[in-house]
């Protein structure tokens, strides 16, 4: 059994689940413990109703994550389906060592390990730091193997500038790891608060060499006031392995004197859906997100807008809106509601699935209302 035998629909709704508690994101994050709920429906009732149970324990040393998703048996009782279990533990003060499990029901009911994943983080000297990951899987018996091995350097050569390099290592048809794939990094950043990056992608030629497969170049700066603008390039080899440049996204961040924050992410691409290549680079999807929060809660508005399949020069459509709220309680807790709509053929938006629960989690509770500081004068 492995991760890929679960309902892909299922991996996409813990997913949206786990992603209302930020807590889960965290390693390390310190004293204390909470729990959340939540449960998931469709309100026209096509989708089997699931529900999901996130609980977190804290203390200096150890970070234990946990997360369960059950859905709605044919007797109207909700059964265990999918579980989630993460730990991270402190092992030096240089050394930090996390694995997560995802455990799957075989046809009897019982608990099986579907997957592990482990990294370990070593900070080294001058601010090197050094990240192994592995990804296991059960072999017929049941047995873990490792099927993946990641091996992540980064180290400081010179004030503001830092290189990273990574190297992905499979197993061949005899169980040997060799290199698969490799990555170069360089990040610099400036006095002024720009950070420029540039990652290249090598992958292996199957005879010893490495041939370039992406290069991805991104550049971060703050602009007029309390807006930060970001854009990341993508370039690939083309048919004469001339490197092309195939995405583009910019991204801008703001925030006003009340304390809303937008943030507009647009996509430009060569791969237009329905439109054959040679157009060079439009614009194909554009999200726009705003953070709202007062005393009584806050409030987060998603929109995508798509570019129609085939439709070139036609403009984008709205095709989904997810609306985020919080709402803190008198028992310490928040009220959560998540609301997903897509657009229909006519273009109107309508539900097709709801999130409502309960959290514990102080990344959720907390509501910040201040508005952002004003520039200093000159």
């Amino acid at each position: 059994m492995s991760l890929s035998s679960f309902s892909p629909l299922c991996l996409i709704l813990l997913a949206i689940a786990l992603s209302c508690h930020p807590g889960m994101a965290q390693n390390a994050s310190g004293n204390g413990s909470w729990t959340s709920s939540s449960q998931q429906g469709s309100p026209d009732g096509n989708i089997n109703p699931t529900r999901t149970t996130v609980s977190h324990a804290g203390s200096p040393d150890r970070d234990t994550d946990k997360a369960s998703l059950e859905r709605l048996g044919p007797d109207g009782r909700y059964i265990p389906y999918l579980d989630t279990e993460k730990e991270s533990v402190r092992i030096s003060d240089t050394t930090v060592r996390t694995i997560e499990r995802t455990f799957g029901r075989d046809a009897d009911g019982r608990r099986t390990l579907v997957q592990e994943r482990q990294e370990e983080i070593r900070t080294l000297k001058d601010g090197a730091k050094q990240v192994t990951r592995t990804l296991s899987n059960p072999d017929g018996d049941g047995k873990l193997q490792v099927v993946q091995r990641e091996v992540e350097e980064s180290k400081p050569i010179s004030p503001g500038v830092v290189v990273t390099n990574m190297i992905l290592m499979m197993p061949d048809v005899n169980g040997r790891f060799s290199a698969a794939v490799r990555t170069e990094g360089r990040e610099v950043r400036s006095n002024d608060g720009t950070i420029e990056s540039k990652k290249k992608t090598l992958i292996t030629d199957g005879t010893g060499g490495w041939k370039l497969s992406e290069v991805r170049e991104t550049s971060s700066k703050p602009a007029d006031g309390n807006v930060r603008t970001r854009e990341e390039r993508v370039s690939r080899p083309d048919g004469d392995g001339k490197l092309a440049e195939v995405e583009r996204t910019v991204t801008g961040e703001s925030q006003d004197s009340s304390g809303e924050k937008h943030a507009t992410i647009e996509t430009y691409s060569t791969n237009v859906p329905g439109v054959a290549g040679g157009n060079g680079l439009q614009l194909v999807q554009r999200e726009t997100t705003v953070q709202r929060a007062s005393p009584a809660g806050k409030s987060t508005v998603r929109q995508v807008e798509q570019a129609r399949p085939g439709g070139v020069g036609e403009g984008l459509q709205l095709t989904q809106e997810a609306i985020d709220i919080v709402r803190p309680n008198t028992s310490g807790t928040a009220d959560q509601t998540r609301t997903i709509l897509t657009t229909d053929s006519n273009g109107r938006l309508g539900q097709v699935w709801v999130v409502t629960g309960k959290t514990g989690d102080p990344a959720a509770i907390t509501v910040d209302t201040k508005a952002p500081a004003k520039p200093a004068t000159k």
